[in-house]
């Protein structure tokens, strides 16, 4: 079997590998327990992303434009955990770690895709609180289900626009020195890294990556929540304002989930030396954590799926439908 499969195409060769080698998971101590914890990760995400989207669907008093982001959230987070974490455990129970060429640029397109749009979500979710809170009197003139529908759309279009732009850089680059792969999935940065020809364009694109999904979205969140605790504090009222706060507690503990583990991760590996365990470790949480709270996280903070959790249970005897 030939390791390397080489196309010629306008008098350009690219060397492709039949496959990958991914060494990520395979260096770290007591590495059985890592891949329990995420196998117990992945079943509770699951579990709790999907209860997130059936209620949403069934109960009708939740179409509404926050909820419908909350929906979108949700189906990303689905997204990411399963995208990766099915493989990582793949490779514990077969003690496989290759991974064919066409399999890897998979694997890459739909964590990114995912990772993308829920990172969006964030910001949309940010939109709606700031609206709600600073203009109340025009948010369901601004803010509505068709506006939603637009707002997703474009978020899917732009994130497909650049993971299929990646993806292609990707399928340009030869791999004649090695397939080895350090990282726990086929990750953008340490694939291209392995080319034997000029890289310059997938090098370019990840900043452009970086920006718009991490550098940019944050600042973002940041100033709509400064514009809302200035609003806040001009209120005299101390239960209105504490009810306002709660409307955004989820939404900040969410964006503290997905931002801040990524954040100090490049932090450090910036500032001090970062073995290559610590950050793989750190970096394979910081991707699957997320998904596994945030369903928690609305479930228990957010006061109408509560109750629509409530009506489930009462009328599990009988036939119905939640409205």
């Amino acid at each position: 079997m030939n390791v390397i499969n080489t196309s010629v195409s306008l008098n350009i060769s690219v060397v492709r590998p039949e496959y990958f080698f991914i060494t990520g998971l395979s260096g770290i101590p007591y590495t059985r327990y890592h891949y329990i914890f995420l196998f117990c990760i992945y079943f509770i995400a699951v579990i709790g992303n999907c209860a997130v989207l059936v209620i949403i669907v069934v109960n009708r008093s939740l179409h509404s434009p926050k909820y419908i982001s909350v929906f979108n959230l949700a189906l990303a987070d689905l997204g990411i955990t399963n995208a990766q974490i099915p493989n990582i455990v793949r490779t514990f129970l077969f003690e496989s770690q290759y991974i064919s060429y066409n399999a890897c640029l998979a694997n890459m397109t739909f964590v990114y895709f995912f990772s993308g749009t829920q990172v969006l979500t964030l910001v949309v979710l940010a939109y709606d609180r700031f609206t709600a809170i600073c203009l109340p009197l025009r948010y369901h003139a601004i803010v509505t289900n068709t506006v939603m529908f637009v707002v997703f759309s474009a978020i899917y279009a732009l994130t497909a626009v650049m993971i299929i732009i990646m993806v292609y850089f990707i399928s340009r680059l030869s791999f004649c020195k090695t397939n080895v792969i350090e990282s726990y999935f086929c990750d953008h940065g340490p694939v291209y890294r392995l080319a034997c020809n000029d890289n310059s364009n997938s090098a370019s694109h990840a900043k452009l990556i970086t920006g718009v999904y991490l550098l940019g979205p944050f600042p973002i969140i940041v100033i709509s929540y400064l514009a809302i605790f200035l609003v806040l504090s001009k209120i005299t009222n101390w239960e209105g304002c504490i009810k306002a706060l709660r409307t955004c507690a989820s939404h900040l503990l969410v964006v503290g989930l997905v931002y801040l583990p990524k954040t100090c991760i490049y932090i450090i590996a910036f500032t001090t030396y970062l073995s290559p365990n610590a950050r793989i470790i750190s970096s394979s949480l910081s991707y699957v954590i997320p998904p596994m709270l945030n369903p928690m996280i609305y479930v228990l903070n957010t006061a109408e799926i509560k109750d629509t959790i409530r009506k489930a249970f009462k009328n599990r005897s009988g036939p119905g439908v939640l409205n």
